[in-house]
C-alpha cells in the first residue's frame, strides 16, 4: 500500500435472518486511494461482525457478533484482535459472550480501558475491561433496559442501538430504538455505569432513535430516528440537551417502507447527512448553528440497496463511501457541499457490507 492509500476495515453480515449463509467472509480489509477500493481481503472469521471499531493507534480491533447465540451460549459475542499497523495482519486475541442477544454496536471509552457493547436484541448494555495486551477481560457491568413504546412491530421491548461518548461531558449516550429514549450514563473508573436520570433525552413517540452524531465543538446533537424516518436536532443546555428542530429524511409523497441508518456531519459542519434504507438514498441537510435549523438540500441515490453505513474519507472531505448491504457494494461519491451534489465515482463488490471504519496510517496520521 503506497503512502497515498488508507486502510479501511469493513464489518459484514455473514448470515441472513433465517440463519443461512449470506456471505461467509467475516471481517474484511481494503485500501482506498481516494477513488476506489482495492486489495479486498478477509482477515478474520466471525459470524455477523456487523460493527467494528479500533483503538486510536489502529493496533487493536473489536467487533460484535450480531447473533442470538455465540460459542454455545445464549446471546451474541464480542471479539478482540491485534493488528499489525504496517502489514495489516490481524490476529484473534479472544472472544466472549456480549451478555445479550444481537449486539449491534460497540465502542471504546476515551481512555480505551473499556469496551462497551449495545445488545440490540437483548435490550442491554455491557462493559468489558480491556487488558494491556488488548484482550477482553471481565464484564465489569451490564445494564438492562426495560419497557416499550408505541410501534407494535419495532418497539415492544428495549433495543439499545449505539454507544456514543459526549465529547464535552464524557457521558456515555445510548439511543434505545425500542424505548424512544437516549440514556445518559457516567462510566466509572471501575467500569460501572451510573445513569444520569436527569440527562435522559426523550424522543418523539414512535421515532425510534438509532444513531447520534455531535456537531463540531459538541454544542449540538443530531439524532437519526430509524422508525419514523426523521432527523432531530438537540442543543446543549447545561448538563443536558433540549430539542430544537427536526425534519423528515424522505421526499414529500414517498410512502414506501424505509428505515434510517447512519448520520454523519461534513468536516465544515455545514452539512448533516443521513441514509435511507428503502428509499435507498443519502439525504443532505444544510445546518445553521445560529438557529439550530436543518434545511433539506439534496436526496440522492446511494448507488445500491440498504445503505447501512457511510463515512467521509479522512484525507478528502469530498469523498463519501457508502456500504450498500443488499447489493454487495461499497460506492464512492464526490460530495460537492456548495451545490450540493453527489457524483458517482466508483463501486466495488463487497459482500454484505454493514460498517466502514478508516484506520490510522502507519505514520500515525488519523
Amino acid at each position: 500500500m503506497n503512502a497515498a492509500e488508507r486502510s479501511l476495515i469493513i464489518g459484514t453480515y455473514t448470515k441472513d435472518r433465517a440463519g443461512t449463509d449470506e456471505c461467509p467472509s467475516g471481517i474484511l480489509t481494503a485500501s482506498f486511494d481516494g477513488t476506489r477500493l482495492a486489495n479486498l481481503a478477509s482477515v478474520a472469521e466471525l459470524p455477523n461482525p456487523s460493527w467494528v471499531t479500533a483503538t486510536a493507534d489502529g493496533r487493536g480491533l473489536y467487533a460484535v457478533a450480531e447473533t442470538g447465540d455465540f460459542a454455545d451460549t445464549a446471546g451474541g459475542g464480542v471479539a478482540a484482535y491485534a493488528r499489525d499497523p504496517v502489514s495489516g495482519a490481524v490476529t484473534l486475541l479472544n472472544a466472549v459472550s456480549s451478555g445479550g442477544a444481537e449486539p449491534a454496536h460497540l465502542g471504546l471509552d476515551p481512555s480505551e480501558r473499556f469496551v462497551i457493547a449495545a445488545n440490540y436484541g437483548g435490550g442491554s448494555v455491557s462493559v468489558f475491561a480491556r487488558g494491556d495486551d488488548g484482550r477482553l477481560g471481565a464484564m465489569t457491568d451490564r445494564v438492562q433496559h426495560h419497557g416499550s413504546s408505541i410501534d407494535p412491530d419495532r418497539q415492544t421491548s428495549p433495543h439499545p442501538h449505539q454507544i456514543s461518548f459526549d465529547p464535552l461531558s464524557g457521558d456515555l449516550l445510548v439511543p434505545d430504538l425500542g424505548l424512544d429514549t437516549i440514556f445518559a450514563y457516567r462510566l466509572g473508573a471501575d467500569g460501572i455505569l451510573t445513569e444520569r436520570r436527569t440527562a435522559r433525552i426523550a424522543a418523539s413517540p414512535g421515532a425510534g432513535p438509532r444513531h447520534l452524531a455531535f456537531y463540531p465543538g459538541g454544542q449540538y446533537l443530531f439524532v437519526a430516528n430509524e422508525v419514523d424516518s426523521t432527523l432531530g436536532v438537540w442543543r446543549r443546555d447545561g448538563d443536558g440537551f433540549v430539542p430544537v428542530s427536526g425534519t423528515a429524511t424522505l421526499p414529500d409523497g414517498f410512502t414506501g417502507h424505509n428505515q434510517v441508518s447512519a448520520v454523519r456531519i461534513s468536516a465544515s459542519g455545514r452539512s448533516v447527512l443521513t441514509a435511507n434504507r428503502g428509499h435507498e438514498s443519502i439525504a443532505v441537510f444544510a445546518f445553521d448553528p445560529d438557529t439550530g435549523k436543518l434545511e433539506p438540500t439534496l436526496i440522492a441515490s446511494s448507488g445500491g440497496r440498504e445503505p447501512r453505513d457511510f463515512v467521509f474519507a479522512p484525507d478528502n472531505a469530498r469523498r463519501l463511501l457508502v456500504a450498500n448491504q443488499h447489493t454487495d457494494t461499497v460506492t464512492v461519491f464526490d460530495f460537492d457541499e456548495e451545490r450540493p451534489s453527489l457524483r458517482f465515482v466508483s463501486g466495488t463488490l463487497v459482500p454484505a457490507p454493514a460498517c466502514l471504519r478508516f484506520l490510522p496510517s502507519p505514520g500515525g496520521g488519523g
